[in-house]
């Protein structure tokens, strides 16, 4: 086995409860949320109808061939959210493992790429519709791929990569405020409000803990904070989340918001996304 995989999974056992693989079911999909690494979760997405799955970002191949076995469903496709290890080095494997596997990226760094897309590019998983969302920024590729069915009254998914997660986003490795901004308020915010959200880790904690430092008097912080805390501490996911969610307790999602503008002193939601993004990257997390 790979040696960081190695020391991520002897971290996971020190850092608290094995994380548990869960179950989001809906008449026309079902999302498995399979833990990998330290806090990665890659996603088993299942059309009902026609027992065809997608894998999103399959880091550790073998969890995810036993996923595919105990749900009795055909692997066709994996969607690669973008080219970092931690997402992207399993497709190789996983490929090897599942010959024949269409592999989806926005990038020619995603290991073992067979479809290359770019933003409003879409195709069918059985009866499911994907499109792909161009979300440059954490790197130059990212994409976030919106599930949906015609004419279902559920929730659409998407799954977030490290672009937006709950109640936080990705670094800006390879990109700018802007094009942020643009990711988190002109792409994925404007998707349907009750979009169920499928981020890359689980950062939730830590991430609501900046929020409040954020925005101190904001209850609904305060109140998803201790919501976490328990489920972290009890081994479950914090995933999904909504889009509505976000915009009531995520500071990358309420940069137009006074509250969140008043704590970095700007007026323009950009310029707050550049400021509140470079202070979480020194933040110290406390402890409570």
């Amino acid at each position: 086995m790979v040696p960081h995989i190695l020391k991520a999974r002897a971290a996971a056992l020190l850092h608290g409860s094995v994380r548990k693989s869960s179950l989001v079911d809906q008449a026309n999909m079902r999302v498995e949320l399979i833990p990998a690494l330290t806090d990665n979760y890659m996603y088993l997405l299942i059309d009902v109808d026609s027992r065809e799955a997608a894998v999103v970002d399959p880091v550790e191949p073998i969890k995810v061939v036993e996923a595919v076995r105990k749900n009795g469903v055909k692997l066709t496709t994996i969607l690669t959210t973008h080219h970092h290890w931690d997402h992207a080095s399993g497709n190789e494997k996983m490929v090897k493992l599942m010959p024949g596997l269409k592999v989806y990226g926005g990038d020619d760094r995603v290991d073992a790429i067979t479809k290359k897309v770019s933003h409003s590019h879409s195709f069918k998983l059985g009866s499911l519709s994907i499109k792909c969302l161009f979300t440059p920024c954490h790197t130059t590729g990212h994409i976030c791929y919106y599930v949906t069915k015609e004419n279902s009254s559920e929730p659409p998914a998407v799954f977030t990569g490290d672009t937006l997660f709950v109640a936080g986003c990705g670094k800006f490795f390879e990109g700018t405020a802007e094009q942020m901004y643009k990711a988190l308020i002109e792409i994925l915010g404007r998707l349907p409000p009750e979009t169920r959200v499928y981020c890359g880790h689980e950062y939730t904690v830590s991430n609501l803990k900046f929020a409040r430092h954020v925005e101190p008097d904001n209850e609904v912080i305060q109140k998803k904070l201790a919501w976490a805390k328990e489920k972290c501490s009890d081994g479950e996911a914090t995933i999904p989340s909504t889009l509505a969610d976000e915009f009531t307790f995520n500071p990358f999602m309420r940069v137009k918001e006074k509250s969140v503008q008043d704590h970095v002193e700007q007026k323009d939601p950009i310029e707050t996304m550049r400021r509140l993004r470079k202070e979480k990257d020194g933040f110290r997390v406390p402890k409570e």
